[in-house]
């Protein structure tokens, strides 16, 4: 899952301000930085003066990750633990992205995305899972879908205007700052909301899913982690409000009905559309401590979809034994939860953030992870301390856990969409993972990587696990 995101910074220099915005494409590993002196006598003559005006744009990236783990102790293994015996894997992206301005405000993107390779044990056995490019629809040969493919139309309700430079899934030009911004198509959730400057990307920045969302967070997507819905954006000059609504696909981490037609090879399922949905409503708040930004971001969200109950689900697995077919326990219910995401500026190429998620408990997951509460705060540091300015590494710690009600699931035997040893002896998920990420030359870049996972899928019975990584990436 890919995400791009976009900072700005006004300095000013006596009488005279100079406004630099820097587009900060996540799918490459630096700035844009576009600079202009104001004329002295009219501020509003910024805008024809830095920014350019596209009607079209396009852009690709690739990323290879490869990554492995030896050998780790385990007491026993089930039907969806990490193997213990140590393995390697890789996984292989690659984007080609196009976008074309429509009418006054309205701008359309498509992203065409290619995928194959798996995760470690074909994605299970470890919550806080170590690759973001591991998709849970792993495969062996190259699959195709149109990832993103959506119309987003911005409203100016007057006011200050503010320059948008370019990057993947915007064009160049200007808007208001006091906006209204909605987007309708196929896109991910996470390009609207948990957005994160030090810690979203896992192609230029951390590795691991919980450095790209909230754990906790079951939302709207498919199993690559793409779908359709509706967003609605209200930007004000330090404050914002969001949210959404999105299809959820008709069986747990499965395929959704539009995968059939945006998707190769085809595949996937409608829901009851009133019935199976996902929509999220996000506040953030933005602020400086002297020159140094930072952002407190408060998410809420609400699932419908043919959820099992975990409770009902024990009970079938402690009267049948485990591998019994619990789809009785499904039904139509609702599941819900909260979430923080702060990120904060220290001094200049240092940063920092944390993420906190909670949900219910009471139903099993559908489309993201198995996590029901967790935490995650680390430190960026960018390579300009040391001449290295194109270079970034960052340290982050996760930990992760579950309900009451799901432990007695996986006690009794039960699997969910990433766990299942076919037993459990309770303990909190815990992961450190650094990264140092650096510039091969221009817009190429290597990564290495290491993490370390204490009770993978949380059971104390197995692990600790240590597993190393390696990614290649190269945008244009």
């Amino acid at each position: 899952m890919t995400i791009w995101q976009q900072n700005e910074f006004v300095a000013t220099l006596g009488p005279n301000v100079c406004r630099c915005r820097f587009g900060v494409l996540l799918l490459s590993f630096g700035c844009l930085p576009v600079c202009a002196q104001d004329p002295p006598d009219a501020e509003a003559a910024i805008i024809p003066a830095i920014a350019d005006f596209q009607t079209w744009n396009w852009h690709a990236q690739n990323t290879a990750v490869l990554q492995g783990d030896p050998a780790f102790p385990a007491i026993y293994s089930g039907p969806q633990s990490l193997i213990n015996r140590g393995e390697i894997q890789e996984t292989v992206t690659f984007d080609l992205i196009a976008g074309a301005r429509l009418w006054p405000g309205a701008e359309a993107h498509a992203d065409f995305l290619t995928w194959w390779g798996h995760g470690l044990s074909k994605t299970l056995g470890i919550e806080a899972f170590p690759n973001g490019d591991a998709y849970k629809a792993g495969a062996g040969t190259p699959n195709y879908t149109f990832a993103r493919l959506f119309v987003r139309q911005t409203v100016g309700l007057g006011g200050d205007k503010e320059i948008v430079p370019e990057d993947a899934l915007t064009l160049a030009g200007q808007r208001d700052v006091s906006r209204l911004t909605f987007t309708l198509g196929r896109f991910t959730p996470l390009d609207i909301c948990d957005q994160n400057t030090y810690a979203h990307d896992p192609h230029t920045q951390f590795f691991n899913w919980a450095a790209m969302a909230k754990l906790a967070w079951d939302y709207g997507q498919d199993t690559v982690g793409y779908t359709t819905g509706l967003a609605i954006e209200l930007n004000q000059n330090d404050w914002a409000i969001r949210g959404g609504f999105f299809q959820m696909p008709r069986d747990k981490n499965g395929f959704t009905g539009d995968d059939q037609v945006f998707m190769w090879p085809r595949r996937g399922a409608f829901g009851p559309f009133l019935t199976s949905w996902g929509s999220m409503i996000e506040f953030e708040k933005r602020y400086h401590i002297g020159l140094h930004p930072g952002a407190l971001r408060f998410l809420a969200w609400l699932d419908e979809a043919n959820f099992a109950s975990y409770n009902a689900a024990t009970e079938i697995l402690v009267d049948n034994g485990p591998g019994t077919d619990i789809s009785s326990a499904r039904a139509h219910r609702l599941k819900a939860g909260l979430g923080f995401n702060w990120e904060q500026e220290l001094a200049r190429g240092l940063g920092t953030f944390a993420r906190l998620g909670w949900n219910d408990g009471h139903s099993e997951t559908w489309t993201f992870t198995d996590v029901n509460r967790t935490a995650s705060v680390g430190i960026s540091i960018n390579g300009t301390q040391w001449q290295r300015p194109k270079d970034t590494v960052g340290f982050a710690v996760v930990v992760s856990g579950i309900s009451q009600t799901n432990q007695r699931f996986l006690e009794s035997g039960g699997t969910d969409i990433l766990d299942g040893d076919g037993a459990l002896r309770y303990g909190w998920e815990q992961v450190l993972e650094t990264y140092y990420d650096f510039r091969i030359w221009n817009g190429v870049h290597g990564a290495l990587d290491y993490q370390f996972v204490a009770n993978p899928a949380f059971n104390r019975d197995r692990g600790p696990v240590s597993v190393f990584g390696a990614r290649i990436h190269w945008e244009y």
